[in-house]
């Protein structure tokens, strides 16, 4: 395989991790805000605010999996 082309798949697999982790950092900013509201009014918010404040973080493992699935490409 040519150096150009294992050089455009680390390319594609970066992208993959950083962009799905900028869309799970924008998610997170307005859940998390809403989670410290709710939980700053009703203590018994905290594990429902926990919950959804991990659920965005599930993008990065399925970009850190395409990413790996990428590599592989690379042989």
């Amino acid at each position: 395989m040519p150096l150009e082309s294992v050089g455009l798949i680390a390319v594609g697999a970066g992208l993959a991790v950083g962009l799905s982790a900028i869309g799970a950092g924008i998610a997170e900013k307005d859940i998390g805000a809403a989670a410290v509201g709710a939980i700053a009014e009703k203590d018994e918010m905290f594990g429902k605010g926990l919950i959804f404040t991990v659920i965005p973080e599930t993008l990065v493992i399925f970009g850190l999996v395409v990413a790996i699935m990428i590599l592989g490409l690379a042989g």
